[in-house]
């Protein structure tokens, strides 16, 4: 499963051995593989800057997986043509997603524990907005021009009736520079093609007698062409119609026709040349961007564990992977049953849902007797 749980309980020995007691139980049962999750020993500061940090962090680490997931579904857009191969781009330090957190280590470097927890969270915060701000101009850009992209390729893929015709049709179709004569389009329904070979050069006077030609077909009909004068487009248009045969408006127009392929032609470059550098720039910084939520993770066990526990901070951490979805209830009764203790009221309202307790408003969906996050790998899927 891409679902871990991390969760935290004092450091003394009677829940170090209840921590031992949860590795046994779950391990013999085959519920989940336990791993420590190791985190540094931060400056604590005030508990009141620690309330404070809590809700701060709450609202970045709801950010910071927002983002991660707007991230995955651009590489899966710019990845059009090769969606089968996304999760290879989605990586970590270079490495897959359940690997880093399983293996999650403190960057030192880039976060120093030394500093201040508030320095730390805005050097998170700061980092993810650049980000965002980031994304939003380069995929913004991308986006423009795929739409254009589209919207030309749409032209040349509808029926006769919608799509362009620039691709179809050529100077020698059409009689050019004549001030009296004029070449029409006409769409002519496959079932009417001979009533059309009869009848074309009467359906109006000043019509050019064999001026006609099929140029293109689709599934419904073809593309014909007829040469007449000018004085009777009119005339002509409105007996063709009488015989549901549609006169498609279009002039040939060379310098039109070459801007639109030259168009399309640009848009085809300017997507490749575009593809490259955005596909490695969201690589690198959906990368950063994990790192940093899984560093605010780390942070929130760290506040929550201090504000649940107290000082001086003692506290272990642990990184739980269930291994089947079915057994994740179980796996909950376990954790409370081993950890009661820790809030025996909380404990015993969450085990029994069914229990009311006077003027307690918990809710076994956000409070636990042991501090507790969830990951969750499978929004990126």
């Amino acid at each position: 499963m891409s679902e871990f749980w991390l969760i935290s309980a004092p450091g003394d020995k009677e829940n170090l051995q209840a921590l031992e007691r949860m590795n046994s139980v779950t391990s013999k049962s085959n519920l989940s593989h336990n791993t420590k999750f190791a985190i540094p020993d931060f400056k604590v500061g005030t508990l009141d800057s620690l309330v404070g940090l809590s809700d701060e962090l709450g609202k970045l680490d709801t950010f910071a997986e927002s983002l991660i997931k707007r991230m995955a579904q651009s590489v899966v857009e710019v990845m059009e043509d090769s969606k089968g191969k996304v999760h290879e781009n989605l990586l970590a330090n270079g490495v897959d997603l359940t690997s880093f957190v399983t293996h999650f280590e403190w960057d030192m470097a880039k976060y120093p524990a030394k500093q201040p927890l508030v320095s730390v969270v805005d050097t998170l915060a700061k980092q993810l907005a650049q980000i965002e701000t980031d994304l939003k101009s380069r995929t913004a850009a991308y986006s423009v021009l795929k739409a254009n992209l589209e919207n030309l390729e749409k032209k040349s893929t509808g029926n006769l009736f919608t799509r362009t015709l620039s691709d179809i049709v050529s100077k020698e179709d059409f009689v050019l520079d004549s001030e009296y004569l004029i070449t029409l389009l006409v769409i002519v329904p496959k079932s009417s093609y001979v009533q059309w070979q009869k009848t074309y050069e009467s359906l109006s006077d000043m019509v050019v007698p064999r001026s006609t030609k099929l140029i293109a077909e689709d599934n419904e009909g073809g593309l014909f062409t007829v040469t007449l004068f000018r004085k009777v487009i009119e005339d002509f248009k409105v007996k063709a119609k009488e015989n549901k045969f549609i006169v498609r408006e279009f002039y040939y127009d060379e310098k039109e026709i070459k801007r639109e392929r030259e168009e399309m032609t640009r848009l085809l470059s300017d997507k490749k040349q575009q593809y490259g550098p955005l596909l490695r720039w969201l690589k690198v910084n959906f990368s950063e961007a994990f790192i940093a939520w899984i560093h605010i993770k780390a942070l929130r066990v760290f506040v929550e564990s201090v504000l649940r526990y107290g000082l001086p901070v003692n506290f272990q951490a642990v990184l739980l992977q269930p291994h089947k979805k079915s057994a994740t209830k179980r796996l909950r009764e376990v954790l409370n049953s081993v950890f009661r203790h820790l809030d025996e009221v909380a404990a015993a309202s969450i085990l029994d849902a069914s229990v009311e307790i006077p003027g307690l408003q918990l809710s076994n969906q956000d409070y636990f007797p042991y501090v507790y996050f969830h990951i969750d790998l499978s929004l990126l899927d």
